[in-house]
């Protein structure tokens, strides 16, 4: 048998080698140019940072590097339904969404095949606190809650916190295994929640103060804070965190749009910062809200829109697999019924946009 790589072959081999290297150079560089192929406008959610991100050119800066020119700012609409961004995403109305960690967990477990791009520092007690109507003497403390009514959004920082709060004091919430010390009901509407709290029909409930529906009632003195999470608790530490984020094949097709919109919320979220008053005025004009509780969004120590990032992805990770083992070992039915693996949660946590990844912000 004739060696191949003898001398009578190799102008021969030489030409074969070289139309391969070509053609696999020709066959990467399309796949390059496709993969480079500009994403011309995006949809996102509008918020109070967002709306800053616009008006102050933070957007544009960071979008026009890479060819996308319209960004389009969606609101949620009129019925204020907590979880409608999740959806979006999913049905791909809008990019990319913020949840908190725990209901973003809670929503893969149930089939959402996204990535987590962003995740916060750890939360604090201020962030989702249990709250009573402020003339309602009968209820003080926790404590007071036992065989109350609750009501709130239960894919939320709404259930997870008091779910801790609650199951620590021996008070469990209902659930769908069985009944528990406290009555709870699953209302996804703000307003509802709001108004339930002020006519009587519910006792309690948890959220975020600086949210829109609830900011204006406590302003006004209508609501009082009678728990909260402790510091060093399965929440504030862990389930209590902002995450961002998106649909998988987005975040893989769209890697540079993802880093430009990190980039444009971390420059944005420093500014606002540093120009309270500015950004306050912006947030009222673009979001409909009186300039005291523009700049409530912004200054009080429960906001989350200008929260610092957890750089970390593997500290995001055990985040999520420290309050999944918490929550299912103290009866979680939609964890419990749907738990996540390891490498589930793993995967959950995009690594390319945290520290040392291919399109992080913390280079």
């Amino acid at each position: 048998m004739t060696d191949q790589f003898s001398p009578r072959h190799k102008p021969a081999r030489l030409r074969q080698l070289f139309s391969l290297a070509l053609a696999l150079g020709l066959a990467a560089g399309a796949g390059a140019a496709a993969a480079a192929e500009p994403l011309p406008e995006i949809n996102l959610q509008l918020s109070p940072w967002t709306v800053v991100a616009r008006e102050k050119g933070f957007f544009k800066e960071e979008f026009d590097k890479i060819g996308t020119r319209k960004i389009n700012l969606i609101a949620s609409g009129g019925a204020e339904l907590v979880g409608a961004e999740t959806a979006a995403v999913s049905g791909g109305a809008i990019a990319i969404a913020q949840r908190m960690i725990y209901p973003a967990t809670v929503h893969r477990a149930n089939g959402l095949d996204g990535v987590v791009i962003w995740v916060s520092e750890p939360s604090n007690r201020y962030r989702a606190p249990i709250l009573a109507r402020a003339g309602n003497d009968a209820i003080q403390t926790v404590a007071d809650l036992d065989g109350k009514k609750f009501g709130s959004s239960r894919i939320s920082c709404y259930w997870s916190s008091p779910f801790e709060q609650l199951t620590k004091a021996g008070l469990p919430l209902d659930s769908r295994n069985g009944k528990g010390r406290v009555r709870y009901e699953s209302i996804d509407n703000s307003s509802v929640v709001v108004s339930g709290i002020l006519s009587g029909a519910i006792d309690a409930t948890t959220a975020h103060l600086a949210a829109g529906a609830f900011t204006g009632a406590w302003l006004a003195g209508k609501l009082k804070v009678v728990g909260r999470s402790p510091d060093n608790g399965v929440y504030v530490q862990n389930g209590g965190r902002v995450t961002y984020f998106a649909r998988r094949d987005f975040a893989e097709k769209y890697p540079d749009v993802v880093k430009a919109f990190l980039a444009a919320r971390e420059r944005t979220s420093e500014w606002a910062l540093d120009h309270v008053d500015e950004a306050a005025q912006i947030i009222a004009k673009h979001t409909r809200v009186p300039l005291e509780v523009a700049k409530f969004q912004i200054t009080h120590l429960g906001q989350w829109d200008f929260m610092s990032g957890e750089p970390s992805a593997e500290r995001a990770r055990q985040a999520i697999k420290t309050f999944r083992d918490w929550h299912v070992a103290n009866g979680d039915d939609i964890l419990s019924e749907r738990k996540l693996s390891d490498a589930q949660v793993d995967s959950f946590i995009d690594g390319r946009f945290f520290v040392g990844g291919s399109h992080s912000i913390y280079q």
